[in-house]
């Protein structure tokens, strides 16, 4: 019988039996495995006692098939060649992926900043077609057949492999127009009696966490006057006057510049916030997922957005 390797040891049999048919010869696949007769012999012994049947008619003077071997022979030719034609592919995808490449990203952060990256991307991998599904809520990798998901916040599910890729910073801001009508906080208990714009999915829900230059933290329970799915929206409505809100600095950012929006509570840091690649396996990382997730590093790793102004 084969050894207990499996599908590895027939294949290796089956390399042995076409080279012993293609030579005519035990000698001539020895040689070419590098290996005796006998041992030849004795792998070609025991293919025959696992297929349960005699592929070769051995004389003295000459080897020939019998009619299973030869139906062997064409088979195992075609599977061996299969097996080349695929270790080709991947070895090629290792230097050049190519295929589809299915990316889950927030909504906001896939139209302000993913989309300024993705045109390199595609320039340097044009052999990859690509999936977007734009959305901020925690889309299912192995029910959606998601390859790599962008992801914001603190660190994902343990059932995960997750890279972390850059810093997001969360500041708190309101428009003038609401600071000269409601005036500013000057302490995170203060949003107590000021009207704030939540973003619905946050994990800590309506509770917002600050930390202070001496490493103190403080966490303030807020009840908002809007609750809703998308910083976007919660932008327009702050620019417009209607309160408080707690984002991302790639949402704020263009409204920071222009004086739309001003900084409140800046002796104050919200809790910390990241970019992070999220993926199944470590294991046997394909190289799609592989490329993409090098280059969000590269483009993005250990840097927030540009154009927020330091507070």
């Amino acid at each position: 019988m084969l050894r207990n390797n499996g599908f590895m040891d027939l294949v290796k049999s089956m390399q042995i039996y076409v080279a012993v048919v293609d030579g005519g010869s035990f000698v001539h696949a020895a040689e070419r495995f590098d290996t005796s007769t006998a041992s030849i012999s004795r792998q070609i012994s025991a293919l025959e006692e696992h297929l349960g049947a005699r592929l070769l008619q051995r004389t003295t003077r000459r080897l020939s098939m019998s009619e299973p071997g030869r139906a062997f022979y064409e088979r195992a030719q075609q599977i061996l060649t299969d097996i080349a034609e695929t270790e080709a592919v991947i070895g090629r995808e290792a230097t050049q992926p190519s295929g589809l490449l299915r990316v889950s990203v927030p909504l906001s952060y896939g139209l302000r900043e993913f989309s300024r990256i993705l045109p390199g991307f595609r320039e340097r991998y044009p052999g990859l077609r690509l999936d977007i599904d734009l959305s901020d809520r925690t889309t299912d990798l192995v029910n959606e057949g998601i390859d790599v998901a962008v992801r914001i916040g603190a660190s994902p599910s343990q059932n995960l492999i997750a890279r972390k890729i850059a810093p997001i910073r969360i500041l708190v801001c309101a428009a003038p127009s609401y600071i000269s009508r409601k005036g500013a906080p000057e302490t995170p208990e203060d949003l107590a009696g000021h009207d704030t714009l939540a973003y619905s999915l946050l994990a800590t829900g309506d509770s917002w966490t600050f930390r202070d230059a001496s490493g103190g933290e403080q966490t303030v329970r807020i009840e908002p006057k809007v609750h809703a799915n998308n910083g976007d929206l919660l932008r327009e409505l702050a620019v417009a006057g209607g309160g408080i809100i707690s984002q991302p600095d790639f949402i704020i950012a263009d409204g920071l510049a222009s004086g739309a929006l001003v900084p409140l509570l800046t002796d104050w840091q919200r809790d910390e916030s990241h970019i992070y690649a999220v993926y199944l396996s470590r294991k046997f990382l394909s190289p799609k997922v592989r490329v993409f997730i090098d280059y969000l590093v590269e483009t993005l790793g250990g840097t927030g957005s540009a154009g927020v102004p330091a507070l």
